[in-house]
């Protein structure tokens, strides 16, 4: 394997499969004596990237999910295991990131398309739970959140906007 491979390997895993998988079919094109089952190679490789992206998609949902719960419900006693799970998955997110640089670029399509799944979980358990009124299922589908929202350090009844800074914290 060429060096630049490796370095992408440990510098970028999903644009690693990519350009491994893409490799795989132009060697199958060429034609080779080696006994290979070169398209189904390429596609296992590239399902290893594709599980990286479904699991950032997975990770987001499940952040902003616990968010509108946070918002949301009038529940005291599950509040600290949805904040947990928040912070869980956000520190999960960044390793995945670290190890697959390219996904930042997903992220921004991500949050709007698992905003409206998280909603549909968190009004079934709304439901669930006879916590829904007309009111909050209507608040609930005007949900929106912003990468920082989902990503930052943001919790819903913070008092500052994500990005702004408190009085007195390094700038």
């Amino acid at each position: 394997m060429s060096s630049s491979a490796v370095r992408l390997y440990e510098e970028d895993f999903v644009r690693w499969t990519e350009e491994q998988s893409r490799a795989l079919r132009e060697a199958a094109k060429l034609g080779t004596n080696l006994p290979l089952d070169w398209e189904n190679l390429a596609e296992e490789i590239e399902s290893l990237g594709t599980s990286q992206r479904h699991e950032l998609r997975s990770r987001i949902a499940t952040i902003i999910e616990h968010l509108l719960k946070l918002e949301h419900s009038p529940a005291t006693d599950p509040r600290r295991g949805w904040t947990d799970t928040v912070a869980r998955e956000r520190r999960e997110i960044e390793l995945l990131l670290e190890d697959s640089p390219s996904l930042n670029g997903e992220v921004a399509r991500l949050v709007p398309e698992e905003t409206a799944r998280a909603v549909r979980y968190a009004t079934k358990a709304f439901l669930r739970h006879h916590e829904a009124t007309s009111e909050l299922i209507d608040q609930l589908a005007a949900a929106r959140f912003t990468e920082d929202q989902v990503l930052g350090d943001w919790f819903p009844g913070d008092a500052l906007s994500p990005g702004e800074q408190r009085e007195g914290e390094p700038g």
